[in-house]
């Protein structure tokens, strides 16, 4: 339940100002689910859902800005859900092509397409390269979208660029399996020269990665927050960055 305006609005305000500045995340990635459960409450069509699911993205890139975040990786489509039925997933990815544009035409983020892109259509994948492409020069947060995204793909196809590399440049196989190290497979992921996601989001209750980030969240802290995604209001991402900023972080050690 929400509190009466006035209350909610200086409780989000108190919140937002004790968060210690050297103590927030530098990259976030946020699992945006929950928009077909959403709008099945309502009533409404699945692409109701994520296009609302759609909107409340500028709203996050906002907050992150708001609060110091650089970089923000976004799951918005993963490499199962490309298996859904014609008539959801032809819709899911007009309103990605229609969102990447909108913000590449903002020219506030700069944009990065993450993911296996030869597995979705030509038009997807060239309205993803376009916004990247745009934005290449701005400055503001880095944003991730990944489309078509798996964990497993995506060390998959780390490993099989690595081979590659190394056989063009006249390496033996027996050679490559000796040398490979980690740092290796972390120089050809998607998000190869970017910080780890210090926090990882997940909305709508469930308390599972499902496959997002797997390499680069084996240090990561995780926040579940019961709310769907369009339902997902600055308060519980102030809550997210709050929990996060009063852990203590170990890396492993």
């Amino acid at each position: 339940m929400r509190l009466p305006h006035p209350l909610y609005r200086l409780y989000e305000s108190r919140l937002a100002a004790s968060l210690p500045a050297d103590r927030l995340p530098r990259h976030i990635g946020v699992i945006v689910d929950g928009n077909r459960r959403w709008a099945r409450s309502l009533g409404e069509s699945t692409a109701h859902g994520h296009q609302a699911g759609a909107d409340k993205i500028v709203d996050l890139l906002d907050w992150s800005e708001d609060v110091g975040v650089e970089v923000v990786t976004l799951w918005m489509l993963s490499t199962d859900n490309l298996s859904r039925a014609s008539d959801e997933l032809g819709p899911l990815l007009a309103i990605i092509e229609d969102l990447v544009g909108r913000l590449a035409q903002s020219r506030r983020w700069r944009l990065q397409a993450v993911g296996a892109l030869d597995m979705l259509p030509e038009h997807t994948t060239r309205a993803l390269l376009a916004a990247q492409e745009a934005t290449a020069d701005v400055e503001g947060v880095h944003v991730n979208v990944a489309v078509g995204y798996g964990g497993r793909r995506e060390i998959t196809d780390a490993v099989r660029a690595y081979l590659r590399a190394g056989a063009a440049a006249g390496t033996s196989l027996e050679e490559l399996a000796d040398q490979i190290d980690v740092e290796h497979i972390a120089e050809h992921l998607y998000t190869k020269g970017q910080p780890d996601p210090d926090l990882v989001i997940r909305t709508s209750g469930e308390q599972r990665l499902g496959g997002f980030l797997l390499w680069q969240s084996a240090h990561s802290e995780f926040y579940f927050c019961e709310a769907y995604w369009p339902d997902f209001r600055r308060v519980d991402f102030l809550r997210a960055m709050r929990s996060y900023a009063a852990r203590e972080r170990r890396l492993g050690r």
